[in-house]
């Protein structure tokens, strides 16, 4: 509808260290206005990754956005496109994708992917809007997510955005062994 605003970048981008040399993912940064938001929090050295399945976004991020990793790719496939940018593991994973768009099988795949990079102690963020919060797909999307992980902390919600967003902050990936 809009880009995301700043404060919902703000609340977004709490779980990207500021400190030291992180590993940053962006997971469908559309125009790039949680992309600046990362950006400004992370220390010199870092890495920051975004990745978009729309290749008219990649080529503008790219354009507009040059000191961005911008790969083109799909979420689903996650680590297999890190493994092709060199990175194994990712200190947090910020998130605008559409979950509640998605079938529940595409999102199980999804956070199984995200699951898998995260590094001990790194956090997953994503948002989802005040009006899809009652959608069977988010009802569904929520439920996944706590069998995803271990810790899963709902915050907002963030009024200052167009439309009125809250935030899922999770942690400790429950993974298939």
């Amino acid at each position: 509808m809009a880009p995301s605003s700043p404060s919902l970048a703000r609340a977004l981008t709490a779980v990207v260290p500021s400190s030291g040399t992180p590993v940053v993912v962006e997971l469908g940064p559309g125009t790039g206005s949680i992309s600046e938001a990362i950006r400004r929090r992370l220390a010199p050295g870092s890495r920051q990754l975004a990745i978009d399945v729309e290749p008219s976004m990649v080529a503008h991020l790219r354009r507009a956005k040059p000191w961005l990793e911008v790969i083109h790719g799909d979420a689903v496939e996650l680590e297999a496109l890190l493994a092709t940018a060199g990175v194994t593991q990712v200190d947090a994973v910020v998130s605008t994708l559409p979950w509640s768009l998605f079938p529940g099988a595409r999102q199980a795949r999804m956070l199984h992917e995200i699951g898998r990079v995260l590094a001990p102690g790194a956090a997953f963020t994503t948002v989802t809007y005040l009006h899809a919060v009652p959608l069977l797909r988010a009802r569904a999307f929520r439920r996944r997510l706590r069998s995803a992980f271990e810790e899963v902390l709902t915050t907002g919600p963030v009024w200052r955005n167009l439309p009125p967003a809250m935030t899922y902050v999770c942690r400790r990936p429950v993974l298939d062994v």
